[in-house]
């Protein structure tokens, strides 16, 4: 007799991950979360706009590229959820948005209830530290199409700003600072290169590195830095123009999406010394400066730019908050260009 079960899905051991799960999502929730008996959806209560005078929805999704390969090799599940979360609210805090919720979906060749549940717990701890709610998601099973120990996972979230609060390039002027704020590490982006590096090298990522402090693959899965809470308090309390999420394409190419046509950031590379990690790979690599940067963040996961005389005070936020920062560069007249001098 046929069965789903001979096929390859496991409908009881998707139900165990669900109950394995529960406790970690019920500490990911807002005030707003309400509870939807059937489970199909999950439900928000958008009363909570009304104090809006012309509330903004926005959107982004995302998913963490083949750091989760990196994350099945070594069987570690905690923190890669984290790294989503990181990738999703980050863009969204870009325009100044709050997060309020996300999603997520997680397709694998075989549910293992216990590394399923790992990696929502990760999801639900990334949208604690963001400040938003998760409040649904879904884990397929896709055998045949994956083998029983891949997966990968992706999410989606949403998040509200006031219309005539919106940051962005129409803000941003010369005579503006850019601060960076510091990366945990190589973040979610430039992990083909990064696997590609590994192996070319034969580097093991089970030896510990005198430069790192701790092995390889300990350093390389550190989950994403989570800036959604600082960037609001920035945007409230210190008159932010613009952020940029420093991700895919590097420093330059993703601060110049936040620079209106008429202005240029022009960045002290002298300002900071990148994390030792990217060291290590540039050079086990052979990778030139110029791919490093197109590629990594260099240590640089977040940048804002704020008015000259509010740099100072959103230093000492972002001190008070724990999150390392410093004055990278400056906005003057030009074509939209960000670059080093």
């Amino acid at each position: 007799m046929t069965s789903y079960a001979a096929a390859g899905v496991d409908i009881a051991a998707g139900d165990r991950a669900v109950e394995l799960m529960k406790s970690k999502v019920a500490l990911a929730r807002r005030p707003e979360v309400v509870d939807d008996a059937s489970g199909f959806a999950g439900l928000f209560d958008v009363s909570a706009l009304l104090k809006y005078r012309r509330p903004l929805l926005a959107t982004s999704t995302d998913g963490v590229g083949t750091k989760v390969l990196l994350a099945s090799r070594l069987g570690v599940y905690d923190t890669i959820g984290r790294d989503l979360v990181g990738m999703v609210v980050d863009d969204l805090v870009v325009c100044g948005a709050e997060p309020l919720f996300m999603t997520d979906y997680i397709a694998t060749g075989k549910v293992v209830p216990e590394r399923i549940a790992e990696i929502v717990g990760g999801v639900a701890d990334g949208c604690r530290l963001a400040g938003c709610a998760l409040v649904g998601g879904e884990t397929a099973e896709h055998p045949g199409a994956m083998a029983a120990d891949e997966f990968d996972l992706a999410g989606a979230g949403t998040g509200v700003v006031e219309a005539d609060e919106l940051l962005g390039p129409d803000l941003v002027r010369p005579g503006d600072v850019v601060l960076a704020l510091a990366s945990s590490g190589v973040h979610a982006n430039g992990f083909s290169l990064v696997r590609h590096i590994v192996a070319e090298a034969g580097l093991d990522l089970a030896a510990e590195l005198p430069e790192l402090g701790r092995t390889l693959g300990e350093e390389l899965l550190e989950p994403t830095k989570i800036y959604a809470l600082d960037c609001l308090t920035l945007a409230r309390e210190a008159g932010v123009h613009a952020f940029a999420h420093i991700t895919g394409g590097g420093l330059a190419a993703n601060l110049a999406r936040s620079l209106p046509a008429t202005a240029d950031a022009v960045l002290d590379r002298s300002s900071w010394t990148p994390p030792a990690i990217f060291e290590v790979l540039a050079g086990h690599g052979a990778v030139p400066p110029q791919e490093m940067d197109r590629t990594f963040n260099l240590g640089v996961g977040m940048c804002a730019i704020v008015p000259s005389d509010a740099a100072d005070q959103a230093l000492r936020l972002l001190n008070d908050r724990r999150t390392p920062a410093w004055i990278l560069g400056e906005i003057t007249p030009g074509t939209g260009q960000a670059h080093f001098h």
